[in-house]
Order: C-alpha cells, then sequence, then structure tokens
C-alpha cells in the first residue's frame, strides 16, 4: 500500500469514482484505441448513470478520451473541448446484468476508422478496472506497464509473444489470454516489470496474425502501436 492508496488520487473533483474513475477509464480507452477519437458512444449503468450529470462523469469520460488526465482543470469543459476537436459523444442508459454500480460500456472510434468496445468499472478510491475489451475478457487496472495485443488465436502465437517480450530483457509479471473460440479473435494482456520500448512494440505490431499492439505506461502516458 502507498500513500496512494490511503489518500486517493490528487483530482478534479468532485468524486475519486465517478469522476476520477471516469476520466482514467476515458484515457486509458483512447491509449487502447490508438489515434484521435471523433466518435463515441457510451452507455452507462447503475450509479454512473443516476448521477453522472452532477458528479461530472460525462465531463471526466470525455476528458480521458482527449487525452487528459485526472487533475486537468480542462476536465470541467471537455464536452465543449469536445466539440471544437470534433470529438462526437453520445451518452445512454446502459442494461447490464450483474455488474459493478460504476459502469460503463463504450464504444469508440477514432480518425483511422479503428473502433472498439470496451467495458470498464470504477470501483473505488479512483482504481478502475476495463473488463472486457471487443467482447473477450480482460483485467486492466493501469497500475503496471501493460501490453494489450488482439490478434488471430494460431498455433504457436503465445510462444512468438513471449519470445518477443524476453528478447528484450522484460520479464511477464502476470498474462492473460482470452479468445472467442479456437482458431477466432484472441486477447493477451501483458503486465511487465518493466518498461517497453517502441521496438518492442513495433517487433511485436509486426508478428503474424497480431491486428493490434497497444501499451499501458503504469499511471503514465501510454505508447502505441499501429494495426498490423
Amino acid at each position: 500500500m502507498d500513500l496512494f492508496d490511503i489518500i486517493g488520487p490528487i483530482m478534479i473533483g468532485p468524486s475519486s469514482s465517478h469522476t476520477a474513475g471516469a476520466a482514467r477509464i476515458g484515457k486509458i480507452a483512447r491509449m487502447l484505441l490508438g489515434g484521435k477519437p471523433v466518435k463515441a458512444e457510451i452507455g452507462l449503468w447503475g450509479s454512473f448513470q443516476k448521477t453522472y450529470r452532477g458528479h461530472g462523469t460525462d465531463r471526466a469520460l470525455i476528458g480521458g478520451l482527449l487525452g487528459m488526465e485526472v487533475d486537468d482543470t480542462r476536465l470541467r469543459d471537455s464536452l465543449a473541448i469536445a466539440r471544437e476537436e470534433g470529438l462526437s459523444a453520445t451518452f445512454y442508459a446502459a442494461r447490464l446484468r450483474n455488474a459493478h454500480p460504476n459502469t460503463v460500456v463504450m464504444r469508440v472510434q477514432n480518425t483511422d476508422g479503428r473502433e472498439i468496445r470496451l467495458q470498464a468499472a470504477s470501483t473505488g478510491g479512483g482504481e478502475i478496472e476495463i473488463q472486457s475489451l471487443d467482447g473477450l475478457e480482460t483485467a486492466i487496472s493501469g497500475h503496471a506497464n501493460t501490453l494489450v495485443l488482439t490478434y488471430r488465436d494460431t498455433p504457436g502465437m503465445v510462444a512468438l509473444i513471449g519470445g518477443q517480450v524476453a528478447a528484450s530483457h522484460l520479464n511477464i509479471a502476470t498474462m492473460r489470454v482470452s479468445r472467442a473460440a479456437a482458431g477466432g479473435e484472441a486477447i493477451m494482456t501483458l503486465e511487465l516489470d518493466g518498461a517497453a520500448d517502441q521496438a518492442l512494440i513495433d517487433r511485436l505490431g509486426a508478428l503474424r496474425d497480431v491486428d493490434h499492439v497497444s501499451y499501458l505506461a503504469a499511471r503514465g502516458t501510454g505508447t502505441t502501436a499501429g494495426e498490423a
């Protein structure tokens, strides 16, 4: 436990879960998407749905999608800034089952036409979890340096990816793999003990059957590789 865990984040209020957590979800969604977002359809569930205007959840999510941090004073004006920057966003009441009360579902598209769908929860104190990406289960907290790869589930892919990480002298702390079906779309999340460099991200993006690579730096800015 560190000081952040005890007192929570330095943030633009009023709520660590409804505002800071929402901003972090938006920021990670932007990094997973890669490129500038131009369209977002955002569904809110539970207390997010009931209090999002009063707690600024809508502004926080959009601010995160624009690349703002939780302590950025521009969060208050993010809806207007989004319109100026060409980001079209709509909000609606999501219908979910057995979901955390602070849950958001997002469909986001960038200037290149790439689209992602994710479900995430703000779990309190500014902490978040990305629970699914494009319909596949994952668990991304943003605490560790994290590589997220989408690829086709063909034999040897785990070894190929792991080999590239090892060649960069990085240790994998945790690995999570999820797939729609054998030979179908798959997602791999790797939490690393160290920081990945652009050379590793580029090598991973060039591997056969890899569609996209995202890199989320721990509590910092992320780097994304383009589609392979």
